[in-house]
């Protein structure tokens, strides 16, 4: 399975997800005027506890969370889960509770976005 690309604007901070690489040689995705940066996961000097995902196996499903806050200048923005057969994307609001159920696979992967702190990626084995 790939993981998922995405890019980020670092004057405007517009984020966008790369469903396929150019293979151009001299060419580059670019927004506001500069070349969009890389955005990888589990990077940030923030807390991983509070940023990494985590579920819990309820039968058939998987629960998942995230332990962070969900104010209005800090939250997570959406969770992602991605296997090979499988995508979800939920998006979350400031205030919202951080509850997402899906089918158990053990070959998904859980990233969630903080707008802060960025993307954050947990394997579901």
């Amino acid at each position: 399975m790939k993981d998922i690309k995405l890019k980020k604007c670092k004057e405007c901070f517009s984020l966008i997800e790369v469903l396929e690489e150019c293979n151009c040689d001299n060419c580059e995705l670019s927004c506001c005027g500069s070349k969009m940066l890389d955005v990888i996961a589990n990077e940030s000097d923030a807390s991983k506890e509070k940023h990494i995902p985590s579920f819990v196996r309820e039968g058939e499903n998987i629960i998942i969370t995230v332990n962070h806050v969900m104010e209005d200048d800090h939250y997570i923005k959406w969770i992602k889960v991605k296997g090979n057969d499988y995508e979800l994307t939920k998006y979350f609001n400031p205030g919202d509770e951080i509850n997402l159920s899906v089918p158990y696979s053990d070959d998904l992967v859980l990233y969630s976005y903080c707008n802060k702190h960025g993307l954050w990626e947990k394997e579901v084995a």
